[in-house]
């Protein structure tokens, strides 16, 4: 069983569901973010995921872009990503690790060498955002057969022929992305997401986790009632933006992580 597997196993017995932080790699820099992950487990993380920066992320708001941007200026790359992720494997050996990005990179890497320096690095799974499942021999088998969990992302737009399409190779669990738009646009709205869950779960018997327009502790719980994690991006990475401590945005983390935790509880 692997990490990611066996941590939603565990939350399933418990009752509970997963909280999710994504946050990118070298912004502002490199030390810096890495004070934050490894910060993360203590604060009631479940699983990590980890942008590595692009020069072109189509998906991404304004916010991710500005990330990847400061992450690239101050040297970032997916080998040095890679590396980040040992590091912090030296002091934990438990909490998944998800990589979150664009192929590119990837490919300008060689996917062959990128999977064998993922696997050394500890890396659990990869989301990457441009691969539809027309193209799953690039990298989702590849990555499979490497024993990473390939994750892919749902939407409001899926509909029932290409949700039965994009179930085939997906592991560890499903991304539902709450809006329709890019990361930063618009709230996520519990009402609509109830069915949408729903709709997955039907298909598909990986865990359903929703992303997108989730800021709050608040709005963390409510999606945490409803779906098996909820997953947390800009409102963070805004907070690093503006200059926050590693100990300030892991405070921000920590509260939107006791807010899902607790959300099955009232």
């Amino acid at each position: 069983m692997s990490r990611i597997q066996d941590r939603f196993s565990r939350l399933q017995a418990e009752g509970t569901s997963a909280f999710i932080p994504y946050i990118m790699a070298g912004d502002p820099d490199y030390d810096t973010t890495l004070d934050i992950l490894r910060g993360l487990p203590e604060v009631g993380v479940d699983v990590i995921e980890l942008g590595f920066p692009f020069t072109d992320p189509m998906a991404d708001g304004p916010t991710i872009q500005l990330a990847g941007q400061r992450a690239l200026s101050s040297g970032m790359t997916l080998a040095r990503t890679l590396q980040m992720a040992s590091e912090f494997r030296e002091s934990d050996n438990d909490t998944p690790l998800v990589l979150m990005g664009y192929f590119n990179p990837v490919l300008s890497y060689g996917v062959d060498a990128f999977l064998a320096d993922a696997v050394d690095s500890g890396v659990d799974g990869l989301i990457i955002v441009d691969l539809p499942p027309e193209e799953d021999a690039e990298l989702c088998v590849p990555a499979l057969d490497c024993g990473i969990e390939f994750i892919r992302l749902a939407t409001p737009t899926t509909d029932a022929v290409r949700l039965q399409k994009v179930r085939q190779n997906t592991s560890g669990f499903i991304y539902y992305v709450s809006i329709t738009g890019i990361t930063g646009a618009g709230a996520a709205d519990a009402g609509f997401i109830a069915p949408e869950v729903a709709r997955i779960r039907n298909v598909c018997a990986l865990p359903v986790c929703v992303g997108f327009g989730i800021r709050t502790p608040q709005a963390a719980a409510e999606v945490a009632r409803i779906a098996d994690g909820a997953v947390v991006g800009t409102a963070i990475v805004q907070r690093i933006a503006a200059g926050a401590r590693p100990d300030e945005v892991l405070g921000f983390i920590g509260e939107l992580a006791l807010g899902v935790h607790n959300a099955r509880q009232t």
